[in-house]
């Protein structure tokens, strides 16, 4: 099936209850930044699903139709239940009354326990606004006064247990990192299933900020850094405005290495 009609499947016609929704202003921004934290959490059984605020209109590479077929093949590398697109405007979209209601039906239609947003300052402006987005509207999702319909029926008011924020192209020391060391390749899989955008010496089309050959060696970079610091290969930084909370010492241990 294409992805247009993934994605209308997935919006009228499945309810579903997830454990982790992240959400991204473009397609390809959680696969750069969190595809590792999501394929653990798919490959250990829960429910993953992603939403995408826009369809990437203003990309200077590959064209919408592209987009939609590659973050298809994305999520089934990624394990998702389920994949969406807001059909915001990317650029254009707002932090505002109107945006916010339209990303509170998509939380409270799907319920999630933990959301993943967008970095709350990063290179792309769309990033930052779409961070704030994010943690404004799962706030905004828990108030009952606020009222809102899917598929003609009144939606309950549901507010997400957490909100992380993942870290994108800018630096930002972490809250807590996510050991990614046997879901790494996956990662870069799910990133790789972007060819228009990354590295393609057969392309002929303009070269951009993410385009160069040295691109992925950067993520590789990254991810090994966010490792090295909890003992690891590979790790995936999370920002969070709210301090995490454990049940015990013990849920911060990780395996020691051989």
């Amino acid at each position: 099936m294409s992805f247009g009609w993934f994605y209308i499947f997935a919006c009228y016609f499945i309810t579903m209850k997830l454990d982790i929704l992240a959400i991204a202003a473009h397609p390809d921004d959680v696969e750069l930044s969190c595809a590792g934290t999501l394929i653990k959490h798919s490959s250990a059984g829960q429910a993953v699903g992603v939403l995408d605020l826009t369809e990437s209109r203003l990309s200077t590479r590959g064209t919408v139709e592209m987009r939609y077929q590659e973050a298809e093949k994305a999520s089934v590398v990624m394990g998702l239940k389920v994949r969406m697109n807001a059909g915001m405007a990317d650029g254009f979209f707002r932090n505002d009354e109107e945006h916010q209601k339209l990303l509170i039906k998509y939380i409270r239609h799907f319920r999630p326990e933990i959301v993943l947003g967008n970095a709350l300052s990063d290179r792309h402006p769309d990033h930052g606004r779409a961070g704030r987005l994010i943690a404004d509207a799962c706030f905004y999702s828990g108030l009952q006064k606020i009222q809102t319909e899917w598929e003609g029926k009144e939606q309950e008011a549901w507010r997400p247990k957490r909100v992380y924020h993942y870290i994108q192209d800018r630096f930002m020391e972490p809250d807590f990192i996510v050991d990614i060391a046997s879901f790494f390749d996956k990662k870069m899989e799910a990133i790789n299933c972007y060819s228009s955008q990354f590295f393609n010496p057969a392309s002929d089309e303009p070269s951009t900020y993410i385009s160069s050959g040295d691109f992925m060696d950067q993520i590789r970079a990254k991810d090994l850094m966010f490792g090295k610091r909890i003992g690891t290969k590979y790790g995936e930084g999370f920002v969070s405005e709210n301090v995490p909370g454990v049940s015990s010492l013990n849920d911060l241990l990780l395996p020691e290495l051989p």
